[in-house]
């Protein structure tokens, strides 16, 4: 669980990433969910983005998207949401420091 100041050091540190997952008309798929996993594994932070054609409310499927990859959702802000799950190894994101 993060506190309220990880979750805003997280946001700033995400606003110079790109989207690299989104949800389309076909909603969560096991296969957006599996690609998800992957990019967390990856790079432990990632932004995601709804599209036009999608039927999806961009908090609940944040919300999925984070259950399903054991992940935390840092933000929502429009049609835009991210996740983040660290390692527990090695991981690029020190949030000790951060109370």
């Amino acid at each position: 669980m993060l506190t309220s100041k990880q979750r805003n050091h997280l946001r700033k540190l995400a606003s110079e990433l790109p989207d690299i997952v989104f949800i389309g008309k076909e909603g969560l798929s096991e296969n957006l969910i599996k690609q998800t996993d992957e990019a967390l594994e990856a790079r432990e932070l990632i932004k995601g983005k709804l599209q036009q054609n999608s039927a999806e409310d961009v908090r609940e499927a944040a919300a999925t998207l984070a259950k399903e990859t054991r992940a935390d959702v840092v933000a929502t802000i429009g049609r835009k949401f991210i996740l983040f799950r660290q390692k527990r190894k090695d991981s690029r994101y020190d949030l000790s420091g951060v109370q």
